[in-house]
């Protein structure tokens, strides 16, 4: 079983009928006992997501209030995400997936780029700029009046 957070704990708990002053009973020892760590989770949950699969720190926030971590736990777990780290996995996520569109114009090429950047949560400036450095290092230049 996956670690999961003392919200998603709960929500299985009321699912199965569990009285909630029992489930909350349950909860607090196993806060207590350390079994169960918001904080933790979310830390490791953002080393995991950030390394494995290239989330940005807007991706990795939404996915932690979803599990239920609350507002302040989610902003310091992905504070330790620093800007150079973001860009950094930004651009090896474009060098991955810049060879399978060579044989693209460089507007659609950007656009694709563009694209998987955003659903993995980065900001259309960085991603436009880790784009930009990308094509450029291939001979190609922008146009300047595109993004």
């Amino acid at each position: 079983m996956a670690p999961k957070t003392r919200a998603q704990l709960a929500e299985a708990l009321r699912k199965r009928d569990v009285p909630e002053e029992a489930a909350e009973a349950v909860l607090g020892r196993f806060s207590e006992l350390g079994l169960i760590n918001d904080e933790a989770f979310a830390a490791a949950w953002v080393d995991s997501r950030h390394h494995g699969r290239g989330l940005a720190k807007r991706a990795l926030a939404a996915e932690l209030r979803h599990r239920g971590v609350d507002t302040d736990t989610v902003n310091e777990a992905v504070e330790r995400l620093d800007s150079d780290q973001e860009a950094e996995t930004a651009r090896r996520l474009v060098e991955r997936k810049l060879a399978a569109t060579r044989s693209l114009d460089p507007q659609t090429r950007t656009r694709r780029l563009a694209g998987m950047l955003a659903r993995k949560g980065y900001s259309s400036g960085l991603a436009f700029r880790v784009i930009r450095e990308a094509l450029e290092q291939e001979g190609i230049e922008l146009e300047e009046d595109f993004p």
